[in-house]
């Protein structure tokens, strides 16, 4: 980690390297977190401060929310639009030992995401 990043990008980092050592660059106004060249995270402010926001699937989603996380939603020309991305849970943001099951969800997302999708056939 550089000096030249954030201190919150930092710490995120830190939570998150229970999956691999973390890599988090700086990307349309806030920063990407990856390990091993896989996006797990991102870090951005969307009115409420800058926030951890993990990589989730349809397989995780209902995880994320049942734990009261929020949906990475902003608005594009009045509209809004989301990303497949959920906030930390805040106990999460207390510990790695929290982040790891969050953290480890993250990373089968970005595991699922970076597998070739299947054709199917039109019979």
């Amino acid at each position: 980690m550089t000096a030249r990043l954030g201190e919150f990008a930092e710490y995120c980092c830190e939570l998150l390297s229970i999956v691999g050592p973390c890599v988090a660059r700086r990307m349309f106004g806030g920063y990407g977190i990856s390990t091993d060249g896989l996006t797990i995270a991102i870090l951005a402010d969307l009115g409420e401060g800058e926030k951890l926001w993990l990589k989730a699937n349809p397989d995780s989603i209902p995880m994320f929310e049942s734990a009261g996380c929020k949906r990475f939603t902003y608005l594009v020309k009045g509209k809004p639009q989301s990303m497949g991305y959920y906030s930390a849970p805040d106990e999460a943001m207390e510990s790695a030992q929290e982040m790891a099951p969050w953290a480890h969800l993250a990373l089968q997302a970005a595991l699922a995401a970076r597998q070739p999708k299947i054709k199917r056939s039109k019979n």
